[in-house]
């Protein structure tokens, strides 16, 4: 695995301070407070999460999940150990009065629409300070999993940082008050699977290897889901893992 000092070498412009870990720690401390008194025992239904042991105590990873409602990133920030730090939509930060809390945490704005690498950049920036990152690679809602975009295959290969695969389901529907009928039925359920990292040699690497690497990923994840929620990557036999290597 690699180091925190050896990720910091091996990412273009490491002496660069201009994400600060520090700076955004109190606020979100502040944030995960009112989540969990008020977010969590208000508005959403919490039934299981397994595999918490999956999430390193320390360091960088990027965290994937699938994404099926609103309240998916929210439920993983909380039952996380440690503070992550999400991808979201720029439009998100536009949001009447619901924007002040992505702009509060942090959390980082992605334009879906183009090779934003500004983004990039920044996420690059937060990884190596020893974040967590949070992303959806499907880029937008889906009932069930669509074809993921490359850029976390881009991202893990040029970072070098485990990747933690994470399923969630159980969260249409909510936020809901705890005087609705949704609160009688089944909640949320969040499970992680095992850490893994893609080969040295992909660091630099064409479109089309990306293409599989975010697949052989994508099968990682389907496998945590139940099989009607698998969607395009619904045929586990044609999952591959050569791009791979567990950690």
């Amino acid at each position: 695995m690699h180091s925190h000092n050896t990720l910091k070498a091996s990412l273009p412009h490491a002496d660069s301070q201009r994400y600060s870990h520090a700076h955004w720690e109190i606020q979100r401390r502040i944030l995960r407070f009112l989540l969990r008194t008020i977010g969590m025992t208000l508005l959403v239904k919490l039934d299981s999460v397994e595999g918490i042991e999956n999430i390193p105590a320390e360091g960088p990873a990027i965290l994937y999940i699938n994404h099926i409602a609103f309240v998916d990133p929210i439920v993983v920030v909380h039952v996380v150990p440690r503070n992550i730090v999400p991808l979201a939509k720029i439009e998100v930060y536009d949001y009447p009065i619901v924007g002040l809390i992505p702009r509060i945490w942090g959390v980082i704005p992605v334009r879906r629409d183009e090779v934003d690498r500004r983004a990039v950049q920044q996420i690059l920036e937060v990884l190596r300070a020893g974040e967590i990152v949070l992303v959806a690679p499907e880029g937008t809602r889906r009932p069930v999993l669509s074809q993921a975009k490359e850029g976390i295959a881009y991202l893990a290969a040029r970072s070098g940082v485990p990747l933690i695969p994470t399923a969630i389901w159980g969260t249409v529907g909510f936020p809901a008050f705890r005087t609705s009928q949704r609160w009688k039925q089944p909640g949320a359920r969040v499970r992680f699977g095992k850490p893994f990292r893609y080969k040295a040699d992909l660091k630099r690497t064409s479109k089309e290897a990306l293409r599989l690497m975010t697949d052989e990923a994508m099968y990682i994840l389907a496998a945590l889901l139940p099989p009607e929620l698998r969607g395009v990557y619904s045929d586990l036999s044609k999952a591959t893992q050569t791009t791979i290597e567990w950690l």
